[in-house]
């Protein structure tokens, strides 16, 4: 079986949670004896199967929405061939539907996010949001399958797309590298934690994210004066998706040191092994999402022996286990509560309630280092055993063989 696997990220251009899952799970799709032809936004890279298309110059100056659909017509015109295309995030999305169209083959969509749910790209795109809202509609309710990551995910799919059949909804959930992604104590991770200006000695709460209104930072950086003064605040934070938002987080930053001190921002996209480095000497990782489909920083966190604060929404509660939720799995991190605006945006009905909620668990989490530990161990048990690549390519493959078979 040939599958034509259609996403803007792929190693060496990752930047979120959806680049990951693509890049593991073209791994284990290879590995199950596919056929698998990646097909990936910028310049080639030298790894067979895989195709690199460039943005084409004519729209160089256009809004970003068309860029993207200059590159997936590229993408739509080569997968000529194939049996099956799969594409991933909107920006891909119409080079599936154009290329089941053109070629007659089906279509699976996996859902990392969605349009419905994420307005504040306005700001971002302009009239390229109804774009890419356009898009993604059109593709959803066309699509032979989608993969939802979460049942949370496959939830808000149906309440964005409620003419899709639910029967073509799937959930299959991310997963984790956990021979990637391990604990690391030595001599060497030390130093590294150190260059960047952080004390392995001293308790600390580790962010890793993109600055967009998605992840929550700005209700961090508020909630960060409830923590003890010893404890350090780093912050893995870049590529804002506005300038607006950008000056917010920067103006939060420097408030916040004003008060205190041991608050590290990191605003390059750090190599794996620097982010392990960190999150090894993390007392807790702290995920204040608004809005996480799942959370791939959560499980690579786990999967580092990081016991997780996180933000009671989407798919983070099928990931982190609090006990005071009635679970009686062991407990891998602390769930924070948050009551949303039913507006698509995830904004807190009460922003100060939320920030003092966040900010009480963080020092609680933190206070307790034992705790923690215990937590953190517990994680990594849980990403290993219930998050494996080879069982999510497994189910994945399931997917694809019940489109195949019943077209």
């Amino acid at each position: 079986m040939r599958v034509d696997l259609l996403t803007k990220e792929y190693p060496p251009n990752i930047y979120g949670g959806a680049g990951v899952h693509v890049a593991e799970l073209v791994t284990a799709l290879r590995s199950d004896g596919l056929d698998v032809q990646v097909r990936a936004f910028g310049e080639p890279v030298t790894e067979a199967g895989t195709h690199g298309y460039a943005d084409l110059p004519e729209l160089a100056e256009a809004n970003p929405a068309l860029r993207t659909l200059g590159v997936d017509l590229l993408m739509a015109q080569d997968c000529a061939g194939t049996d099956l295309v799969h594409s991933h995030t909107w920006y891909a999305n119409m080079a599936g539907h154009l290329a089941s169209l053109l070629h007659s083959v089906p279509h699976v969509i996996t859902a990392h996010s969605l349009e419905p749910m994420r307005p504040w790209k306005a700001e971002q795109l302009g009239g390229g949001y109804r774009v890419s809202s356009f898009v993604e509609r059109s593709a959803y309710e066309s699509a032979a399958a989608v993969i939802a990551v979460s049942d949370g995910m496959r939830r808000d799919v149906l309440a964005s797309y409620p003419n899709l059949d639910p029967a073509r909804v799937h959930v299959v959930r991310n997963g984790i590298d956990a021979e990637g992604w391990q604990r690391d104590e030595s001599a060497g991770a030390r130093e590294i934690v150190r260059r960047h200006g952080v004390d392995p000695d001293r308790p600390s709460v580790v962010f890793v994210g993109r600055i967009t209104r998605q992840k929550g930072l700005p209700y961090l950086l508020r909630a960060a004066r409830a923590l003890p003064p010893e404890v350090q605040l780093v912050l893995c934070a870049g590529a804002p998706d506005t300038p607006e938002i950008k000056a917010e987080v920067e103006s939060l930053i420097a408030d916040l040191r004003q008060e205190r001190d041991g608050v590290v921002w990191i605003a390059d996209m750090l190599p794996r092994a620097e982010v392990i480095a960190l999150l090894s000497v993390a007392t807790v990782f702290v995920c204040p999402s608004v809005y996480e489909p799942l959370g791939i920083v959560n499980l690579e966190a786990m999967a580092c022996e990081a016991a997780v604060v996180a933000t009671a929404t989407g798919g983070i509660p099928e990931v982190v286990v609090d006990p005071s939720t009635g679970s009686e799995q062991p407990a891998t991190g602390w769930l924070v509560p948050i009551e949303q605006v039913e507006d698509g945006t995830g904004t807190p009905v009460d922003p100060d309630t939320f920030v003092a909620d966040l900010g009480e668990t963080l020092a609680r989490a933190v206070s307790d280092p034992d705790e923690a530990r215990r937590r953190g161990r517990a994680g990594r048990e849980r990403a290993v055993q219930d998050f494996s690549w080879s069982s999510i390519g497994a189910q994945t493959r399931a997917v694809y063989d019940q489109v195949l078979t019943t077209r």
